[in-house]
């Protein structure tokens, strides 16, 4: 390890155990001292749940079965608290309670009782532990939301000592989380904490001085974590969309009970749109950087018709680091950045200069994207830079991943300068022109890639290049194996006209060639990891540099 990365990873040890000693001081704190704490009597609303619902995923509970995470669980009648779960993944989800919104697709008197009835085995089991997956900050906020949200599912025809007890556990998550947000690390779970406590205190009626701290606690969140472009602190795409599911119905519930909306709200809200119509290929799914996996197209849909800002997609996010070319019917999106800190780098990839291409209803050249379910090695070799459609040396990242048991996998070094250059040509040709110095340290050279998409979106040129630290084309290689691979999206079909053009053909027919002046395209095999159902075999094209530079053409076939 260099000296740089040691003293960094020193640095954040310090940081991490000083966030554990102030969460653990946050955690003896009497309630009746704790600021803005609040008591759960009753739920007066429940925040609209936006999220799509499947109607077998509730036949599944109600005949005992959970469908969850990839896996299923069949309870036999028993309480699924009392059994063995399947996966870490799956208890989260368990233990969450977002598959409540499910019970909406058959709200019967049964349904509702079976409800209410895991809801009780849950407070009888876990609701006075406070430890275990059960309890972890995430997932308390995930089950704040949705207690509150499915509450009339879960109350229906409730008795009074029920009603109690419901409250009373709803209560206690609140009071575990506000002992915990302002100490929890950094990112996504720290907004989402917040979010739930601002939804508990309108929709439990706490008193307005705790509404509208709640309310102020949130709005700094807000401001930390959007950027000013709008997309979220992580880089993650998805991110925002996750965010918009609960941002919406916390700012409806604010309006409908007729309380001061937060400040920053609305118009954070406001500016997360736009990004995330920035991330959203022309074939409506979003683009797999920083963590993303493949979301379904209704959940992205239910999100986008409360869109008020409409407009074109902006052709850059500089604050989030990313860059969109387009003409036609073709999108491509680039990852120009790096993380904002180490700290915010735990679903960070190492796919500095990667870039994806959609175009019409298909995705054609994609990032292999986050596995949604699989357990942490594969979520590892998908952060890898080999995982992603950009250059990579000798099978080692542009990024150093670091495995540490307090700060978990964080991106210890990376690229640190990333120098980016926009031009519109006289024919109305887009241009893009970025570099990134994340293989200087190790093999002394610059990665620099050039993209150029025509105004029709037909024709598109790429080079990429190995340039000395100085800017200059390097005389040799680095003595490594270069590669530059470019993943394949699994539904296209990959065939060969000969060694230097391949074409890449859609489902519904349309078809790209993709084609190099000199050296051999070799196809290779491939994992697709963010597909909605798991993780699926796909291909890839492999360049392997022969000189410093390589061109490479993509053609679309009308």
């Amino acid at each position: 390890m260099r000296i740089n990365d040691r003293v960094r990873l020193i640095s954040l040890h310090v940081a991490e155990t000083w966030r554990r000693m102030r969460q653990a001081a946050a955690i003896v704190m009497p309630s009746a001292v704790q600021r803005g704490a609040f008591r759960v009597n009753r739920v007066v609303v429940a925040p609209t749940d936006l999220r799509a619902i499947d109607s077998f995923v509730a036949d599944e509970i109600v005949n005992g079965r959970f469908p969850l995470a990839g896996r299923v669980l069949d309870t036999e009648g028993q309480s699924p608290f009392e059994l063995e779960l399947p996966s870490v993944q799956f208890a989260r989800r368990l233990h969450g309670f977002g598959w409540l919104r499910h019970i909406r697709a058959d709200k019967t008197a049964a349904a509702c009782d079976n409800a209410r009835w895991i809801t009780d085995q849950w407070i009888s089991l876990h609701g006075g532990r406070s430890k275990g997956v059960a309890w972890d900050n995430e997932v308390v906020s995930r089950r704040i939301i949705s207690w509150l949200s499915h509450s009339p599912i879960v109350l229906h025809e409730a008795d009074a000592g029920f009603y109690r007890r419901f409250t009373s556990s709803l209560g206690q998550q609140v009071r575990h989380l506000q002992r915990r947000a302002d100490s929890m690390p950094d990112g996504l779970p720290r907004l989402k904490a917040r979010i739930a406590i601002a939804m508990a205190s309108i929709a439990a009626e706490a008193r307005p001085a705790a509404v509208r701290r709640a309310g102020r606690l949130l709005d700094r969140e807000l401001e930390r974590q959007v950027l000013a472009d709008g997309s979220h602190v992580s880089r993650n795409p998805q991110a925002s969309v996750d965010l918009l599911f609960d941002l919406l119905p916390l700012r409806q519930s604010y309006i409908n009970l007729g309380h001061e909306v937060p400040a920053k709200l609305i118009p954070v809200i406001d500016r997360m749109y736009p990004a995330v119509r920035f991330f959203r290929h022309s074939s409506g799914d979003l683009a797999l950087f920083n963590g993303a996996s493949s979301s379904l197209a209704t959940d992205l849909m239910s999100v986008l018709r409360y869109d008020e800002t409409a407009g074109q997609p902006f052709k850059a996010l500089p604050h989030g680091g990313y860059q969109r070319l387009s003409g036609g019917d073709t999108t491509i999106l680039v990852d120009t950045g790096k993380p904002l800190s180490a700290r915010l780098s735990s679903t960070a990839h190492a796919g500095c200069l990667s870039f994806e291409l959609s175009s019409g209803r298909n995705r054609f050249l994609i990032n292999s994207g986050s596995p949604r379910f699989a357990g942490e090695r594969l979520r590892q070799l998908a952060r890898a830079t080999a995982a992603h459609s950009t250059v990579c040396i000798g099978d080692v990242s542009s990024a150093r991943i670091a495995q540490s048991s307090r700060l978990g996998t964080i991106m210890l070094s990376g690229p640190s300068k990333i120098e980016v250059e926009r031009q519109t040509g006289p024919d109305g040709s887009d241009r893009l022109s970025a570099r990134h110095d994340g293989y200087v340290k190790r093999f002394g050279v610059l990665h620099e890639r050039e993209i150029r998409i025509n105004e029709q979106g037909t024709k598109i040129a790429g080079r990429d290049r190995l340039l000395l630290p100085d800017g200059l084309p390097t005389p040799n290689l680095p003595g490594a194996e270069v590669i530059a691979r470019f993943h394949v999206h699994p539904t296209i079909t990959v065939e060969r006209s000969d060694d230097r053009k391949i074409r890449l053909v859609a489902p519904d027919g349309e078809s790209w060639s993709f084609s190099i002046p000199v050296g051999e395209i070799a196809i290779g095999e491939d994992v697709f990891f963010a597909d909605v159902s798991g993780i699926r075999p796909s291909q890839q094209l492999e360049i392997v540099f022969e000189g410093p530079e390589i061109r490479w053409f993509l053609a679309h076939h009308a």
